[in-house]
Order: structure tokens, then sequence, then C-alpha cells
């Protein structure tokens, strides 16, 4: 299922998939980084809200590199108790819980994006085409990865 609402931003969904799971990470921490003061308060009801907090707190609880595991399970569709939470969230929730986990990385309650962290050379064109897209498309693109995460059923 892809939110994507126009072929640039479907495009850029079908790239995204492309890389490996590390490289997701990174590109959706810098994507966060890109639109977070363009971002508004979530309007969205206060249960589903509470569930992506939820399932962002059962993140945070863990060691480290258990955060980091975690997240790439959500990533990788693995079949573990955090993805299959995750799994369970609506689409706002999906997109809810990135933006609470980034900004968990950000003040450090998550395992924070390595200082000298670089984006591989083979992301350049699709950061580019990323770049390319309005606020609105760049945020259709993170829901549209977003949904996508998750255990299989």
């Amino acid at each position: 299922m892809t939110y994507a609402t126009d072929e640039s931003t479907r495009q850029a969904v079908e790239q995204f998939h492309q890389f490996d799971v590390d490289t997701q990470l990174a590109l959706l921490w810098f994507g966060y980084l890109d639109i977070k003061e363009e971002l508004l308060p979530s309007g969205n009801v206060a249960a589903e809200i509470d569930t992506a907090n939820a399932v962002y707190n059962q993140i945070q609880a863990l060691p480290r590199e258990q955060q980091l595991q975690a997240q790439r399970d959500i990533i990788s569709c693995e079949n573990t108790d955090i993805s299959r939470a995750y799994t369970s969230l609506h689409s706002s929730g999906k997109l809810e819980f990135w933006l609470r986990l980034a900004q968990g990385m950000e003040n450090e309650q998550i395992i924070p994006m390595p200082s000298d962290y670089e984006l591989p050379t083979e992301t350049n064109d699709f950061v580019e085409r990323i770049e390319q897209l309005d606020l609105e498309q760049r945020i259709d693109f993170m829901r549209s990865v977003a949904l996508e995460m998750g255990a299989k059923q």
C-alpha cells in the first residue's frame, strides 16, 4: 500500500526501497531534518498519538544497539513484537512514530545518527529527486514509506 499521490513521489518511494536498511534509516533521519521546521503539531486523535508513543516508548526502553535493531526490524518487515505493534498503527500513527523517533534521536533518548555519517554516493540521485519535491510531496513520501514498514501478516 502506497500513500503517494503523484508520479514523482511514487518514483521516490520505489527508489528508496532499493537502498539497504541502514541507508533507509539514514535517509529517513535526513528527511526529518529537512522538513522538521515545516511540520505542524499533529492534529491526530489522542488515541492514535498514544499508540504511536507506546511503540516509541518500547524502543526507548531498549539498550542502544537494540534500539537500532528494532528500527531495522520495522524497516525490514521482520516479525517481532515491536514490528507487529508498529504494523497495528494507522498511517498517521506510523508517521507520528517516525517523527517521535527522530525527535528522540535529536535529544539522544534514542541512539543517534553518528555525527560523522555520510550518505553513500549512490543516494545522490535520490536526494536530488527528494529536494525537487514540495513539502506536501515530501510528507506524502514519508507517509508512503512508513505505511509499507512493519511486520507482514
